[in-house]
């Protein structure tokens, strides 16, 4: 049996700016004093003279990072989720998403599996917070391969892009001679007829493994789409879902408010109303723990995903 490879999506961040930035000389790489954690170091070591580190400012670096777009540079202004999301808001708001300035922001160390740094580092608002904003992608990819595929997209893209990232290592679970990635449209990882599992990030290998073992020990056939943009959502994959399977799980490492449900719930009620149980962090703050064990605390864990699915068949 082949060796299950994992990388946190962070390290896959670095790799692929310091790829990009040997491809394009616009690419210009701020951080806010956390390039070790960001794993944008990568990035400074092959190109100091494209690298800023806006020390502990923010704010301040996404204002910088406006001021690089509208020069013609494609700036990404890289943070932990917290402080890049939360803390820079305002600026966000304004200085970029206002202007519709073609800045990308690398948000890594996103959501509970944080672990010991605790509520305050723990990021679960964040996709709402981006949503919030017209005009503003967001990508959350799953693993290695769609981590470096979303990168690459988001430079390609024109306007303002949310990258979000982890910090714990996940299985790889894409081939990267065939994986295709597309702003905008989700992956059906597994077929099935009973019900859908629509998941995103870290938890899209969670949702695959609780699809092998409904099939295997509970005969349920569960189907299992991967949204990777949250915004904009794949509006068709899951109307056809919906139609298909009837009833929908999301799951997410996020707050079950102005996440992954909510934009699943939005689509669903515009246009094919289903039944849609949301699966995330239930409207609390984290705490410290180490961050597998956090994700069972929270109820993300792959046994919680199988009995949610045999609860609501």
């Amino acid at each position: 049996m082949a060796e299950i490879v994992k990388k946190a999506t962070r390290q896959s961040y670095g790799e692929a700016l310091a790829e990009l930035g040997a491809q394009n000389e616009n690419i210009v790489v701020l951080d806010a004093d956390l390039a070790k954690a960001t794993k944008t170091e990568i990035f400074q070591k092959k190109f100091p003279e494209r690298f800023i580190d806006c020390g502990i400012a923010e704010a301040d670096m996404m204002g910088i990072a406006a001021g690089l777009a509208s020069c013609g540079k494609i700036p990404f202004a890289s943070s932990f989720a917290m402080f890049a999301a939360g803390r820079a808001f305002e600026q966000i708001r304004n200085s970029i998403g206002y202007p519709h300035l073609n800045v990308k922001i690398g948000a890594t160390h996103a959501g509970i599996s944080v672990g010991e740094d605790g509520a305050t580092h723990q990021c679960c608002e964040d996709i709402a917070l981006m949503r919030s904003i017209p005009g503003m992608v967001i990508l959350n990819p799953a693993d290695d391969v769609e981590a470096k595929a979303a990168v690459r997209a988001a430079a390609e893209h024109e306007g303002p892009v949310y990258l979000r990232f982890g910090r714990l290592p996940v299985p790889v679970i894409n081939d990267e001679a065939t994986y295709k990635f597309e702003i905008g449209k989700g992956v059906t990882l597994a077929q099935g007829n009973d019900i859908t599992i629509i998941a995103t990030g870290l938890m899209v290998e969670r949702a695959l493994a609780a699809a092998k073992e409904l099939k295997e020990q509970h005969h349920v056939s569960a189907r299992v789409i991967n949204i990777h943009t949250i915004k904009p959502i794949d509006r068709e994959i899951i109307v056809k879902a919906a139609k298909e399977t009837g009833k929908l799980i999301t799951v997410e490492e996020h707050n079950v408010i102005g996440g992954l449900g909510d934009a699943v719930c939005s689509v669903v009620c515009e246009e094919c109303p289903t039944q849609v149980i949301k699966m995330g962090v239930q409207d609390t703050f984290g705490c410290s723990g180490p961050a597998l064990e956090l994700l069972e605390v929270f109820g993300l864990g792959v046994s919680h995903i199988v009995r949610t699915v045999l609860d609501n068949l």
